[in-house]
């Protein structure tokens, strides 16, 4: 019985210092890889924020990057409530030390809106890209300014970045339009 005993504790002893072990090496890695890891996690909590700001539309674009405990507001949005509320909320984020606003207010301007509005509608009613309009925050986000365009975003296929060019290109009064839009990656594909 005794012999049992030792034979029981010296298992116990064996998983308990590899059981440590093993918890240090996770330790270490993450120490050693620690700021993706809270970079990782501030920057899904960030995104969260950012597209829960009720007056966000896709008239606004809102981008941003973690560095550390810094996180650096972008972008160009049409209400200044938009700005600031992207501000308020980052900032109160476990983690955030400081917050960095470079997100621009577009000037006011009925000539933009009208520009806005075709634009939307031009390409949203394509049978192709009217999936992007139905999401809670549309992938496409439509920037007008000085009645300049620039498509932000994510799509599918890089047919429907093409076709959301095209469209946008051929409302009236568009001087320009810069195709930002990224096509996404297929699963398992890195690139």
């Amino acid at each position: 019985m005794k012999k049992a005993l030792h034979i029981f504790l010296a298992m116990a002893l064996v998983v308990g210092t590899t059981g440590m072990a093993l918890a240090n090496s996770l330790d270490a890695k993450v120490a050693s890889n620690g700021t993706p890891s809270l970079e990782q996690r501030l920057s899904g909590e960030v995104r969260h924020e950012l597209v829960m700001i009720p007056q966000y539309t896709l008239f606004d674009n809102l981008a941003y990057r973690v560095d550390g405990g810094t996180v650096t507001l972008t972008g160009q949005v049409r209400d200044a409530i938009v700005k600031d509320s992207a501000e308020q909320r980052v900032k109160h984020l476990e983690g955030v030390e400081r917050v960095d606003n470079q997100i621009e207010i577009l000037p006011a301007s009925f000539n933009d809106d009208r520009i806005r509005r075709q634009v939307a509608r031009a390409v949203f009613n394509d049978s192709r890209l009217s999936m992007y309009a139905i999401q809670p925050v549309p992938p496409i986000h439509i920037i007008v300014k000085n009645g300049h365009v620039n498509l932000e975003g994510v799509v599918r296929t890089q047919t429907d970045k093409d076709d959301a060019f095209i469209r946008a290109n051929g409302v009236p009064g568009v001087f320009s339009v810069e195709n930002n839009l990224q096509v996404e990656q297929p699963k398992g594909k890195k690139g």
